[in-house]
């Protein structure tokens, strides 16, 4: 069926697909010798080289990634989720790649304090089936607790469009003063968020001293805590590598980081990386390209899979939003009211969306059957006809309005019970403000999961936000729970068990609560358009 009209279909309710039932972590039909009519979709159905397919190839490979990416993207977005998902085997890898040892400076290898995990559900599973939160990690002292992936396509945009337009306004400011002869001090403003001023002199040199926040270089890094890293390409592969010791030959982040040849690059996902600019992680296999290095080193992952992966996690769901009442709803307003915003900023705009879709997921208790959640999902493609039998389902990078997101993704100070020792005894106080969506759902809390909920964790705050945390603790017992109250409506939610129009279940059948096709799903595989290309 034609993907559009299949959209159209689905979108207007008169459809009712399979649930894709899945664990937290998923097997290996053919290596668990799991007969999927026994339990519907309760393993992946291809093995690990049907997923790579025909590799990465191109818009006209049939079966590789990019062709997926561009002609089938649904099924390349549920690929990279059973990737996820996927229990990788002892032969496969399993536990940080460092040396046969596992010895060395963890402050120079944070990988010899990460692992051991056979899944990225392992550390991000909870809800079950979801790119959630769970784990810790020992990369520092305190620990380093698993923050979730929900709307981590929304927050790479973000970061990257923000990153923009300081650089914008650093090269605006540096023009005016050569042109103008004299120094121009600028404010630093992006997404309406602050970031200090930058002073630029007739020369075309400038003066970082009063930036906020960010790197003297303007680049946002919105991953990991402390704010290390770009991309998700660049998370996917780290992640690979130092927790399951799978290592990928990446042909977009090996050219970038090419030292003899270093060359821009877009990524299939549409990220773009301008060596010019930025500097990315190298993975560690570059130089030995897809055979052994003199250390034993050796490419295991496809470029494919991570291809998958990224465009997954590019399009993965944004957090929902529970029941709300006047409590909550004044929680809200007091959440504004004693300051808390100047950080956790509610709403931002992202200017061109590279994703192909949204689901929009609420409190329903009508259509909600199994957590009283009900997800809407809308495309967001352009079908472009280019003559082939399957026409391009294409991002149409329109404006997005990023809601409840709640970060500014600037790194603050919080003050001493925030700060982190690290084993060489120097101490991290400055931390990327952490998005709130999904905060109703991911206790403990804290950058190292030692605060036990949310009222402590508001009360640890000090630093730049101590202020704000002392207000909160003088609004007395009604207006913290009133505050609590709307921070519980954001929550996280387990796709193979939240109803949607792409499988609205049997909402009167309730009986029947655990047979998938009555609680519903967001069924990725109701809008694929290839079938030729079978089960995921």
């Amino acid at each position: 069926m034609n993907f559009n009209k299949q959209v159209k279909r689905v979108v207007g309710g008169l459809a009712l697909a399979v649930s894709s039932l899945s664990q937290a972590q998923l097997l290996d039909c053919e290596l668990t010798a799991i007969d999927s009519t026994w339990i519907a979709n309760g393993c992946i159905a291809k093995t690990l080289q049907q997923q790579i397919g025909e590799g990465q190839g191109d818009s006209d490979t049939a079966g590789s990634s990019v062709y997926l990416i561009k002609r089938d993207p649904a099924r390349s977005i549920r690929r990279g989720r059973q990737l996820f998902q996927r229990k990788f085997s002892l032969y496969e890898g399993l536990g940080p790649r460092v040396n046969s040892s596992s010895s060395g400076d963890v402050v120079n290898s944070r990988a010899l304090g990460a692992g051991l995990t056979d899944s990225c559900a392992a550390c991000h599973g909870r809800p079950k089936g979801s790119a959630g939160f769970g784990g810790d990690v020992v990369t520092r002292p305190d620990s380093r607790d698993a923050p979730h992936l929900f709307g981590l396509g929304l927050v790479e945009q973000l970061a990257d469009e923000m990153t923009a337009e300081l650089r914008s306004q650093r090269q605006q400011s540096i023009s005016l003063a050569i042109n103008n002869g004299r120094e121009e001090r600028v404010k630093l403003q992006a997404k309406g968020v602050d970031f200090g001023h930058i002073t630029a002199f007739a020369d075309g040199s400038v003066d970082v001293d009063e930036i906020e926040g960010v790197d003297s270089d303007l680049r946002l890094r919105p991953f990991f805590h402390h704010g290390q890293t770009v991309s998700i390409r660049e998370f996917i592969i780290g992640a690979f590598k130092d927790e399951m010791g799978l290592q990928a030959w990446d042909p977009v982040l090996c050219q970038v980081t090419d030292p003899n040849n270093a060359k821009a690059m877009t990524s299939p996902s549409g990220f773009v990386y301008d060596p010019a600019l930025d500097s990315y992680e190298r993975p560690a296999v570059c130089d030995a390209g897809e055979d052994a290095d003199e250390d034993g080193t050796v490419a295991e992952l496809d470029p494919a899979l991570i291809d998958h992966m990224e465009f997954y996690l590019l399009n993965y769901f944004k957090p929902g939003s529970y029941r709300t009442n006047r409590e909550s709803d004044r929680g809200r307003r007091v959440m504004q009211e004693i300051g808390c915003n100047g950080c956790h900023r509610p709403n931002m705009t992202i200017n061109a969306d590279r994703r192909i879709a949204d689901v929009e997921t609420v409190y329903d208790p009508v259509n909600g059957i199994f957590n009283d959640l009900f997800a809407t999902a809308f495309t967001r493609f352009d079908v472009v006809d280019d003559g082939h039998v399957y026409p391009m389902l294409l991002p149409q990078r329109q404006p997005f309005l990023v809601s409840d997101v709640y970060s500014d993704f600037k790194r603050h100070d919080l003050g001493p019970a925030f700060y982190e020792r690290d084993y060489d005894g120097s101490i991290v106080t400055k931390f990327v403000t952490e998005p709130l969506w999904g905060v109703g759902s991911t206790a403990p809390y804290g950058h190292d999961g030692r605060s036990i909920n949310l009222d402590a964790v508001i009360r640890r705050h000090g630093g730049e936000a101590d202020r704000s945390a002392r207000r909160y603790e003088r609004l007395g017992d009604r207006g913290q729970q009133q505050l609590l109250a709307f921070l519980n409506t954001l929550v996280l939610f387990p796709p193979d068990d939240t109803a949607s129009n792409l499988n609205p279940g049997s909402p009167n059948e309730r009986e029947a609560i655990q047979d998938p096709t009555h609680h519903g799903s967001i069924n990725l595989g109701a809008l694929f358009q290839i079938p030729e290309q079978g089960a995921e």
